[in-house]
């Protein structure tokens, strides 16, 4: 007898950007939303239990940030439970939620992902962006969250040969997905000419190399796969389920430009799913930078170390190549409120597989993949969504 599936059956997402919501009114936007998109309606009452992704950026409501979640949500007296993994906070809030479904535990969970960004000072957003990586030599030696990953640019154009026009392709092709998208933070296209002569961040990354700084929240209710029919027609499966860690800082990690944890987590998932890559349509993958993006293709093995460029250049990776990655616009585009970004990616697959992703809708699109990262790589969570 196989292993017990989780469904997801309504999924709500509020826009990304700089919002003049409260942290109360985002997670309730979102929550709400999900409630409403279910098909044949959604008694709150059902839910057992629920798991809330977020760093906690700039402190808000740094300690016992679930039970706002419960009472924003309508579940007070419901276990609920924060987990914090960096930006792979929501990644790891949908596997604990999947998993409590999968062991029979539970029948009914809501997954949240959540961050309020923009309502401190940009010193103190500097800080919290951070913390996520080595507190103890990265970040006391003077080293940002873009000068790592610029780090792990500038070995691997320099290892592959490969020119910076694919990193600049990264983000012209996400912003063209992004203005397809009305939850976007940012709705308009971009040239190559523009990115490549966009004013340096952390060399060789330029400002159109780096994700926004967001606010926003994306919510999930999974059900038990028998009960999924009680609520829809049409939903969808987490197929499969994936994580994995690595050391916390760069110079600790066996290769600066590969991401182990993706890697692992990659394997898992696709042992438990059952299927192979190439049944896969499309990949939502963490691109915080546009470094992010070609290692993320070679590390969940889409493409061989050093060729995530070449394919990018040759178009495989738009929204209608044959490997389209970030149809949302990703995080580059779309935005990243760190908590809220792995639930985002999943509310993008659920769309997508049912058909109801609009002007940015992948094409007979039936089984996806979801890639999401803690700080520069020390945690990632893989998940694979199908409709069958």
């Amino acid at each position: 007898m196989g292993r017990r599936r989780a469904a997801i059956v309504g999924a709500g997402h509020t826009r990304f950007g700089v919002l003049p919501a409260t942290p109360r009114e985002l997670l309730c936007q979102a929550v709400d939303a999900a409630v409403a998109s279910v098909d044949r309606g959604f008694e709150r009452a059902l839910v057992g239990e629920a798991f809330l992704g977020t760093l906690g950026f700039s402190g808000w409501q740094l300690g016992n940030a679930s039970a706002v979640l419960a009472e924003e949500a309508g579940l007070v007296g419901v276990p609920v439970t924060r987990v914090e993994n960096a930006c792979a906070s929501a990644g790891f809030a949908l596997r604990h939620a999947a998993l409590a479904i999968q062991s029979g535990e539970r029948d009914v969970v809501l997954a949240v992902g959540f961050e309020k960004m923009n309502d401190t000072t940009s010193t103190r957003r500097r800080y919290w962006l951070g913390v996520s990586g080595d507190t103890e030599w990265e970040r006391l030696s003077g080293l940002t969250f873009a000068g790592v990953y610029g780090l792990m640019a500038g070995r691997y154009l320099h290892d592959y040969d490969c020119p910076p026009e694919a990193l600049a392709e990264v983000a012209v092709k996400n912003h063209a997905n992004g203005a397809l998208n009305p939850n976007a933070q940012f709705q308009k296209p971009v040239s190559r000419e523009k990115v490549l002569a966009a004013p340096r961040v952390a060399t060789p990354l330029g400002l159109f190399d780096c994700c926004p700084v967001s606010d926003g929240a994306a919510a999930l209710l999974l059900v038990g796969e028998e009960m999924a029919h009680r609520f829809t027609d049409t939903p969808v499966y987490v197929a499969g389920l994936g994580a994995g860690s690595d050391r916390l800082a760069l110079q600790e990690r066996e290769s600066m430009t590969s991401l182990k944890a993706t890697q692992i987590a990659a394997k898992e998932a696709f042992r438990r799913a059952g299927f192979e890559r190439s049944s896969v349509q499309f990949l939502e993958v963490h691109d915080c930078f546009t470094i992010a993006e070609l290692l993320a293709i070679e590390d969940l093995g889409f493409a061989e170390p050093g060729r995530a460029g070449a394919l990018t250049l040759e178009g495989a990776t738009r929204l209608h190549g044959r490997l389209p990655v970030n149809p949302d616009g990703g995080l580059k585009a779309k935005g990243h409120p760190i908590g809220a970004t792995g639930a985002s990616q999943a509310y993008e697959a659920f769309v997508q597989l049912r058909g109801a992703a609009g002007a940015r809708q992948v094409p007979h699109a039936e089984r996806a993949l979801t890639h999401n990262v803690g700080g520069s790589g020390a945690s990632a969570t893989v998940s694979l969504f199908s409709i069958q």
